[in-house]
């Protein structure tokens, strides 16, 4: 599959769901056929690599968030070279999640995936906005929230 770097990370990212309270991780199951659907990889090895896919999340959305994670997480990843160029590859899910974080760092765009924070919501997203102020998942919904929640509290 050929998403675009910022779509496999976001699809990553909200493997966990704060707001329904569902992780996708937890079960080995469903985060196989996750890797399948969204990754289009079939990977015997998705059982294994599970602790190393919780870790690297669990570093993403920490950084995404703003703040500095005590470590990286290690992920291999291969560089060839061709006629096209340098690419990376891997032939793991984690991998395949570290090469997308890798392009959108190239290509300046790894800044723009965020986290809402509302903390009954946490969702990632890409910030497509022009000058990269977008605050919130969905301006109807948590950023309509947050705004009558301040409202309230004025007018209280």
């Amino acid at each position: 599959m050929d998403m675009d770097p910022a779509d496999t990370v976001v699809a990553f990212l909200n493997t966990i769901d704060v707001e329904d309270d569902i992780d996708t991780m937890a079960n080995p199951d469903e985060w196989a056929t996750w890797v399948e659907s969204t990754l289009g990889i079939d990977e015997r090895q998705t059982r294994q690599r599970r602790g190393q896919a919780y870790d690297l999340r669990t570093y993403l959305r920490a950084v995404a968030m703003g703040e500095t994670p005590a470590r990286p997480v290690p992920v291999p990843v291969s560089v060839s070279l061709d006629t096209d160029g340098a690419q990376l590859t891997s032939e793991t899910a984690v991998g395949a999640i570290a090469t997308a974080v890798a392009r959108l760092s190239i290509d300046g765009r790894w800044m723009r995936v965020k986290i809402c924070p509302a903390d009954d919501c946490r969702w990632a997203f890409y910030d497509g906005s022009r000058n990269h102020s977008r605050q919130w998942c969905s301006m109807s919904v948590c950023g309509n929230r947050a705004k009558v929640r301040k409202h309230r509290s004025r007018t209280a």
